[in-house]
């Protein structure tokens, strides 16, 4: 069997030191707010480039926490609205309903599979306050323009950094050899007002539980954001906000810091593996993702095609013992949770819905794996 990712596998490169974290923190004796939070967080923005990152339990808490501060200093009120991809995981959705705000739906770019930064300026309204970019599948979503329309609506830029840690955006072009090549390169993360990161198991920097993160450069949201994960307050026992409790634990935080030291090596990997599904997936009922123009822009958290026969794939590659997983099956506006959207259309979105499938992907997978997965889908024929 060819797993879709093997986290034992990935994990185990590290064992040694994941377990002597682990025994620190339990000699230790102290396990919520403490020295390995603080270390972490200090590694974090130095990795991301930010001024601030406040730890916090899971992705979508990160993302919650954000709304909910700039609510708190008065930037946002309830009915207020969010121009969001349609074509996300769901947990962007949460993030902005759960705090009482609209989200306006926008289709993505069907060659990256991102938000069409094109169409957002036809979405703005007088109630649109902020825009949230989802860097989907670990490439970034970014531009000049969104920078552009951003400033001129005043409107916050929040990330969905869930899926793209370690992803950067060229901020400037490379220079030419006689000056050195060089060139100015942002990780995502910082390229906002303010992001949510995911450090959920499986991402590529993963934690052995839930685990997230708010980065950003505004001391006074920084400020905000960590006091309501924690109960809404600074100080102990004096509660400024109406707060929740939603923060990482030590054991996390130590393991997130062995486990930093190797990612970019890890992200590296994983373009690489990309590459070699690019350069030798044939067979013309298979859509590949388009390249990245900047490589470091995309860091290749799921590798997805598309084929009009998604299902029958499935099958045919579960048959012949390769896990793959589909990122996701049903769009937002489809679901249950949100059935007054159900009647609302948005094709693009539908499409790439209906015809995505992930293959395995990890910086653990093995070449003779890989030529197998490429084997079986080139013979694969559509009857």
């Amino acid at each position: 069997m060819i797993k879709f990712l093997d986290l034992q596998k990935i994990n185990a490169q590290y064992a040694a030191e994941l377990k002597q974290a682990a025994a620190e923190v339990i000699d230790k004796g102290w396990f919520l707010l403490g020295e390995r939070v603080q270390t972490f967080e200090r590694q974090y923005s130095d990795f991301i480039g930010v001024k601030n990152t406040v730890a916090c339990a899971n992705g979508l808490d990160a993302l919650r926490l954000i709304l909910r501060a700039y609510i708190e200093l008065g930037f946002m009120r309830e009915g207020d609205e969010v121009i969001v991809p349609a074509n996300t995981y769901i947990a962007t959705i949460l993030a902005i309903t759960d705090n009482r705000l609209k989200p306006v739906l926008v289709e993505p770019d069907i060659q990256t599979y991102n938000l069409d930064i094109s169409l957002i300026e036809q979405a703005i309204t007088p109630k649109t306050k902020a825009i949230m970019v989802v860097h989907l599948y670990g490439r970034t979503c970014w531009s000049s323009e969104l920078e552009m329309l951003a400033q001129k609506y005043n409107l916050k830029i929040i990330e969905d950094n869930a899926q793209a840690v370690g992803a950067t955006y060229l901020t400037s072009p490379p220079a030419p050899p006689h000056r050195g090549g060089g060139k100015s390169a942002k990780r995502t993360g910082s390229l906002g007002d303010a992001a949510g990161n995911s450090f959920y198991p499986g991402k590529n920097l993963g934690a052995l539980g839930d685990s997230g993160a708010v980065t950003t450069n505004d001391d006074e949201l920084a400020a905000v954001v960590r006091a309501l994960a924690n109960y809404g307050s600074l100080e102990k026992y004096v509660n400024k906000y109406q707060g929740l409790n939603s923060r990482m634990d030590e054991i996390q935080a130590a393991f997130l810091s062995v486990k930093l030291k190797y990612l970019e090596v890890e992200n590296e990997i994983r373009r690489k593996i990309a590459g070699y599904y690019m350069e030798n997936i044939k067979n013309e009922q298979i859509i590949l993702p388009v390249p990245a123009e900047y490589k470091e822009s995309h860091v290749q958290h799921l590798f997805v095609i598309r084929t009009k026969q998604r299902d029958k794939l499935q099958s045919y590659l579960a048959a012949n013992d390769i896990q793959t997983l589909i990122h996701y099956p049903i769009p937002p506006h489809k679901q249950i949770a949100y059935a007054g959207w159900n009647n609302l259309s948005f094709p693009i979105t539908e499409k790439i819905h209906k015809e995505v499938l992930s293959l395995p992907m990890s910086p653990v997978i093995s070449l003779i794996d890989i030529n197998n997965c490429i084997e079986i889908i080139n013979k694969w024929k559509n009857r």
